[in-house]
């Protein structure tokens, strides 16, 4: 067996461990979700139309970062694994592995996307004015995908090392950035060209670019407290070795592919039918979806602490630890999720200070929308714990995609459709089955994850160290 990856560290209490993965991680998310939803305010100068072409453009992308972003959950349980066993040399060509098939798969995505930007929108039913104002977005922001999938692979590398601070920086610095240069090329100040919505397409690639740099650098060059770089670049060597390092990775990945894709799909499939009751009210939507993302968020790093501790745990076959982690995780989840759904409750007060330019009818839509989402927040942050982090660490991701499409297309989508086209309810009805979605979600996850062994699975990470 090779080296231990880390030197030893004085021992922390639960809480602080948990803290030092999920406070840098929720930080980072929050940051990224508030500044965009500052973008999303200096599009609504523009109007309910620029904000629902963007919102639906960005939802199309969303499936594509999504899907392929699963292969940073993958190799994340996977470096958690190899870290807490310590093989190195594994988790090096895992790394290079997932790198490279994200690059591939990205690029085969991303560039049909952009090249058929118009037809994709026009094919998926979106309004002429949606059209119109969310071409050329959609062009720019699907040639950022290659660089973003990149970026989801190394900071998922980092998390699981213990360096969740890093990503965290490199975020900070972009999305400032992001926001900046995208006020800029919208409105044209002084040197600027006015570009109006391709502008914030523009300023994503640029930034998403940037970061992928700047990510690079973090994982690659070594650092001087420890003596080296985060992961050294390992290429696979024949076809056994390939073998061993695909095997898992794709076994987790694809798998968390097809859930993120259902998840994601769903999600477009709703704004689908909200555009369907108007621009007006796929413009509310997208409010309320992007300010529901910058509370949630404030528990998504426990998400990745969940894979980080609990598949640390497995990979030195402590079953015990695995089980302690997962319940202290769900016990702070529910304090983050009321705590955060209250506060996206009392967002709603802002609406008419933030998107006046939007009008009335889309602010009284908005309001509907935030509080019925925010008396579900706890529902939701335990959805992300066990859904996103438990069930993927004992290796059930068929638990993952059973909840994510029963949930989404036999209960919510179906439910959407019957309320939100067919009775008064309209736009109220569909937010009612999102959040019936979601609490469908929370029975199967929970069924499935009160099945898991933790004895068997830390049993094979033992025989794994044995024979590595």
């Amino acid at each position: 067996m090779s080296a231990p990856l880390a030197l030893a560290v004085p021992a922390r209490s639960p809480r602080r461990e948990i803290a030092r993965i999920a406070v840098p991680v929720s930080l980072e998310f929050t940051l990224m979700l508030v500044l965009n939803f500052v973008n999303q305010v200096v599009v609504g100068a523009l109007g309910a139309t620029a904000i629902a072409a963007v919102g639906f453009a960005s939802s199309l992308t969303f499936i594509v970062l999504l899907t392929l972003g699963a292969l940073g959950s993958s190799v994340s349980i996977l470096v958690a694994r190899a870290h807490g066993a310590g093989r190195r040399s594994e988790m090096d060509r895992t790394v290079a592995a997932a790198l490279m098939c994200g690059l591939a798969l990205a690029v085969m995505v991303s560039l049909p996307l952009s090249l058929f930007a118009p037809g994709v929108l026009r094919l998926t039913g979106a309004s002429e004015g949606v059209m119109a104002l969310g071409t050329d977005y959609l062009r720019l922001s699907a040639l950022a995908l290659a660089p973003s999938v990149l970026g989801a692979v190394l900071s998922g590398v980092m998390r699981s090392l213990g360096h969740a601070r890093s990503p965290m920086v490199a975020t900070f610095l972009t999305v400032i950035l992001n926001t900046l240069l995208g006020y800029a090329l919208v409105f044209g100040p002084g040197p600027f060209p006015r570009l109006g919505v391709a502008g914030v397409g523009w300023a994503t690639l640029f930034t998403a670019l940037l970061k992928l740099a700047i990510l690079l650098f973090q994982v690659y060059w070594p650092r001087r407290h420890l003596g080296r770089a985060l992961a050294g670049w390992a290429w696979p060597q024949g076809w056994p070795q390939w073998k061993t390092v695909l095997g898992p990775l794709l076994i987790l990945a694809v798998p968390l592919g097809i859930t993120e894709l259902a998840w994601s799909g769903g999600t477009f499939l709703y704004n689908v039918v909200f555009q369907k009751l108007g621009d007006e009210a796929l413009a509310a939507a997208q409010i309320v979806h992007t300010l529901e993302g910058v509370f949630v968020v404030g528990s998504i790093g426990l998400m990745s602490a969940t894979t980080a501790l609990v598949g640390r745990s497995l990979g030195r076959g402590d079953a015990p630890g695995a089980a302690r982690w997962v319940s202290r995780l769900l016990s702070v989840g529910l304090h983050t999720g009321a705590t955060f759904g209250l506060l996206f409750a009392l967002s709603a007060l802002l609406l008419g200070l933030l998107f006046k330019q939007a009008g009335a009818e889309v602010q009284q839509i908005a309001v509907v929308g935030i509080l019925i989402n925010a008396g579900f927040q706890v529902v939701k942050v335990r959805n992300m714990i066990v859904g996103a982090g438990v069930l993927p660490s004992g290796n059930d991701t068929r638990g993952v995609i059973l909840g994510d499409v029963v949930g989404a297309f036999v209960v919510g989508l179906p439910l959407a459709v019957l309320l939100g086209l067919y009775t008064p309810l309209g736009v109220t009805g569909i937010f009612i089955a999102r959040v019936i979605e979601e609490t469908v979600k929370l029975g199967i996850f929970t069924w499935r994850a009160r099945k898991l062994d933790w004895n068997v699975l830390a049993a094979g990470q033992r025989a794994e160290a044995v024979t590595a």
